[in-house]
């Protein structure tokens, strides 16, 4: 074969891609207020319980705000979890992080995917999964329903093209 037949054009052309990450209302500058609001409020009750004289609800006043502050950062360690989804014409790579760095990863070819959505009739899409060879992979378990329908749309969308197949233009 010469290299005018050749029909190999490289990498293939990423049809989808998409980084889900779970929802935080509250960024780090929020956080430093909020803490510094509950830590002053705290201190002020607290000392004045001690001017009573029940000095052991100043302790308490203390570990509130400690308590507060743990489940903040609890909550910001989980929010380093991720999911990329990429689809090509010729696979479909899921790659989900963990808050902890672990990776897993999925690849799969989408002309065999198939999406199942799990739909309540008040609520809307509750549950996402990618079924491949009787394997169901949970996915975008952090978003909301109406982004899961958005999401639910827009990766059907990139499947349906790569079972389409990419399109030979000889001319260019």
């Amino acid at each position: 074969m010469t290299s005018g037949n050749d029909f190999d054009q490289g990498p293939q052309p990423t049809l989808f891609t998409a980084r889900l990450t779970p929802h935080r209302s509250l960024n780090r500058t929020g956080f430093i207020v909020l803490m510094a609001f509950i830590s002053a409020v705290s201190f002020a009750a607290g000392v004045a319980f001690l001017l009573m004289g029940a000095w052991p609800v100043f302790g308490f006043f203390g570990l509130d705000v400690l308590v507060i502050y743990w489940a903040f950062k609890v909550n910001f360690r989980d929010a380093r979890a991720y999911e990329d989804i990429s689809v090509s014409y010729s696979e479909l790579r899921l790659r989900r992080v963990s808050p902890q760095g672990h990776a897993m990863e999925w690849v799969l070819n989408p002309l065999w995917i198939r999406i199942d959505r799990e739909v309540h009739e008040e609520f809307g899409v509750e549950r996402l999964y990618l079924v491949a060879r009787g394997q169901q992979i949970a996915l975008a378990r952090f978003l909301g329903p109406s982004e899961k329908d958005s999401f639910y749309k827009a990766l059907s969308a990139a499947l349906q093209e790569a079972r389409r197949g990419p399109t030979y233009n000889p001319i260019v």
